[in-house]
């Protein structure tokens, strides 16, 4: 069963240089770049995928982008980054003292 949803995701494949292809059950497609997220000094949790062997095994489960251990994307972010750019960039995040 694929959750019906348009921003749930259908198929993805993984490549090199942390890059994933991704489609959404309504047919969006687009690529995710997480090297710069992956490779950070900050990246806390996502610091494991810098094993290529780890990375590789994303797999979608319930219509989000997951790997072994529970880690995943936000799906819905992921789409509507797609949706607008074609591509989504993942950064890490900066806390800035003028966002609130």
């Amino acid at each position: 069963m694929i959750p019906a949803a348009a921003w749930r995701v259908a198929e993805v494949r993984t490549h090199a240089a942390f890059q994933l292809w991704v489609r959404f059950v309504d047919g969006t497609e687009g690529n995710v770049d997480m090297a710069s997220l992956i490779m950070d000094d900050s990246a806390g949790v996502f610091s494991v995928l810098r094993d290529p062997s780890l990375f590789a095994q994303a797999r979608v489960i319930g219509g989000v982008v997951t790997w072994p251990g529970g880690l995943d994307i936000a799906p819905d972010a992921m789409y509507d980054e797609i949706r607008e750019h074609g591509t989504w960039t993942i950064t890490p995040f900066r806390p800035d003292s003028t966002t609130r």
